[in-house]
């Protein structure tokens, strides 16, 4: 192994790409530190090895340091480490003590192991020098080449898009169909039986909870407990290998990627952009507090030693900074160009758009991060999805992002739970929902529909739990949203009833609906409604469901067979108000007959109406009615004509899997859909 020259770092040139290049003889191992005075790359022979050889690194254009190494080449692990100021009150951390990962990291050996020498929150008189090497992970250097055959992305039109929210390893861990060692992995996703449940039960796209390496917080390891779901990223490059039935995670997963497209199912991700797994300063040192905390986070307090908080989690990444904000484009490229992947969900999304100095500042729609997405020849032809809100001033931003992006609609979750638990005067709102909200969007396939999320009740304890039940987690009971909306139907017939209201509501609603995995077999946690630190039965689907989760699955099928099967539930534009060619009409329609008034949708009272669905084209399409019944009573409607035909009833919440008679009164608390035609 020799030690190379740099090439002239004054050279012009584009900014060289960051992290371990393998290429020719040898490896090229580059990093961003703007303020520190010394970088060196540590080389590692095992993960649990000692440090096997330390090269100093050489400071180039931009703040790159980088380093050439012949005889180098995938497999290598290393870190860095990093020289500078130590002034904690001020935001300087530099330590060479600390081994630091590599932000660009594309794979990693070992974990993270809490152990004194990963914290570094002392006096500005005393820098630790305990090295932490034995007890963090290793980034590996990687070759990528993948053979994606004739692998295309299925690019599925924003209206026909159904989404499914999954965790990789909770929807396959009990998977009898598949072996014990594929169960809960990346490979599983590329499963027969997994692609035919998916592409059965009628979504297009796998939205998969982070799949990022992650650490766990110590907090979690003392109560026993662990990261379950993942929002606490440490590498946005590497996949995590809690995932892993090989040795290979980037060839297990695109493997996987390319299988589901082969079914015509999208891969989207959902990412954590907004903080990283350091946590505040009183957190570990693991990578970028190391390596640059002036310019990778956003700080705070009066010498600018504490973190922005705008996560919850202790940190924010200050992407506001040109090279952070490289950084989170340069991992979206990299998952679209090398994995294939076709849109992502981003986590607490304001935070990306906070452009001020303080928490106060408000969220801009017009900032850099969202103007290159839109602008990017690669990224601007993926689906982009917020989580709208975070947890600084000013926050909750639904409805304000750029055109292109869909948004979570926790309106539309809100709505739709207190109108069917039976909440009084929720009528009107559940209609401005149903019909697309376009008092909040400029287009129906903004509004990203769901009842459930991972985050919150499963649907099954939605309707079986007025409370939380969080004692599991180590908290008391005191953690996990306290306004569910829930109610406990009491008989199973009635929280059968409940969940098929739920989905049929989710399947006929214009907007992207969005199903949480499990809900179609009727998975429980309980009543935990923040299960984020149980990596047990508790959050992992059941196979093979029971016999009333074998029905709820059949009902699932239907109601997105519906869907597909109707343009008018799925196109992403709004009702009109009158006829028109231009496009649909929307009609409502009373039990008696007759339209509502504006006194009709104030009274409290009104809580059964009639949507009455009508094409642009009637020569193309045929009219549906769907017919509301929130009341606690059985409700007779007088139907409209049908156009040249006879209404048939689709699909009826309380009857099914029956089909009663079209002119019979409609159960308490359920939905029916007619149509008419062929």
């Amino acid at each position: 192994m020799s030690h190379t020259e740099p090439e002239d770092p004054e050279e012009p040139r584009e900014s060289p790409p960051l992290g371990a290049t393998a290429e020719g003889r040898g490896t090229t191992f580059r990093v961003f530190s703007q303020h520190a005075t010394a970088m060196y790359l540590s080389l590692f022979d095992r993960a649990d090895a000692a440090e096997a050889q330390r090269v100093p690194m050489e400071r180039g254009r931009e703040n790159i340091w980088q380093v050439a190494l012949e005889g180098v080449g995938p497999g290598q692990l290393y870190g860095f480490r990093a020289a500078g100021p130590w002034a904690p009150e001020s935001g300087f951390r530099f330590n060479p003590a600390k081994l630091l990962f590599d932000p660009y990291a594309r794979a990693y050996r070992g974990e993270v192991r809490f152990h004194s020498s990963l914290d570094d929150h002392r006096p500005t008189s005393k820098r630790g020098s305990q090295d932490s090497a034995a007890y963090v992970p290793k980034a590996e250097v990687v070759a990528t080449a993948f053979d994606w055959a004739e692998d295309r992305p299925p690019a599925i039109p924003w209206q026909d898009t159904v989404i499914y929210e999954a965790h990789t390893k909770g929807l396959t861990a009990l998977a009898e169909d598949l072996s014990p060692g594929q169960r809960g992995t990346f490979a599983a996703l590329g499963h027969p039986a997994v692609l035919e449940h998916l592409t059965a039960l009628g979504v297009t796209s796998i939205e998969l909870l982070p799949i990022f390496y992650r650490v766990s917080e110590r907090r979690l390891e003392t109560l026993r407990r662990t990261n379950y779901w993942g929002y606490n990223t440490l590498g946005f490059f590497a996949p995590d290998r809690r995932f892993c039935a090989t040795e290979d995670p980037a060839k297990e997963l695109k493997t996987a990627i390319r299988a589901l497209h082969d079914a015509g199912l999208e891969v989207l991700l959902d990412v954590v952009y907004n903080h990283t797994a350091e946590g505040d300063e009183n957190g570990p040192v693991l990578s970028f507090k190391g390596l640059d905390n002036h310019s990778y986070y956003r700080l705070d307090g009066p010498g600018g030693g504490a973190y922005e908080n705008l996560s919850g989690c202790g940190n924010t990444l200050d992407i506001r900074h040109p090279r952070v904000l490289a950084l989170v484009l340069d991992s979206l490229r990299y998952w679209v160009e090398e994995f294939h992947v076709d849109g992502f969900r981003f986590d607490l999304a304001p935070t990306l758009g906070r452009l001020a100095l303080t928490a106060e500042s408000p969220f801009d729609p017009r900032a850099p991060f969202f103007q290159t997405l839109a602008t990017d020849p690669l990224l601007s032809r993926v689906k982009w999805i917020a989580e709208p809100w975070d947890l600084g001033a000013g926050g909750y931003n639904l409805g304000r992002f750029p055109q292109g992006w869909s948004q979570w609609n926790d309106r539309y979750r809100d709505t739709v739970r207190s109108f069917w638990r039976g909440d009084a005067g929720r009528l009107g709102q559940f209609a401005a929902r149903l019909t697309g909200s376009q008092d909040l969007f400029s287009s129906p396939a903004q509004s990203l529909n769901f009842v459930t999320a991972h985050d919150g009740f499963t649907l099954r304890d939605l309707v079986s739990y007025e409370r939380r039940h969080n004692q599991a987690n180590g908290e008391d009971g005191r953690d996990g949203h306290r306004h569910n909306l829930s109610r406990d139907w009491g008989e199973e017939s009635q929280r059968a009833k409940a969940q098929r209201n739920f989905l049929a509501t989710l399947a006929f609603s214009r907007g992207i609906p969005m199903l949480s995995h499990g809900d179609e077999l009727g998975r429980s946690q309980q009543g935990n409604n923040n299960a984020y630190c149980h990596d047990s039965p508790l959050t992992w689907i059941h196979w093979p469901p029971d016999s009333a989760g074998r029905q709820l699955l059949r009902f699932t099928r239907q109601v997105f067979h519906l869907r597909r099967k109707h343009p008018l539930l799925r196109r992403t534009a709004f009702f009109e108000t009158d006829p028109s060619p231009r496009g649909d009409h929307l009609r409502w329609i009373l039990p008696e007959g007759r339209e509502p008034t504006a006194e009709d949708w104030e009274d409290p009272r009104t809580q059964a109406m009639g949507a009455l669905f009508l094409p642009a084209d009637p020569a193309q399409e045929n009219p549906l009615l769907l017919l509301i019944n929130g009341s606690e009573a059985p409700t007779a409607f007088l139907l409209p004509r049908p156009p040249d035909d006879l209404w048939r009833i689709l699909l009826d919440t309380a009857a099914y899997p029956e089909i009663p008679a079209v002119d019979s009164a409609l159960e308490p608390s359920s939905l029916r859909m007619l149509g008419c035609g062929s």
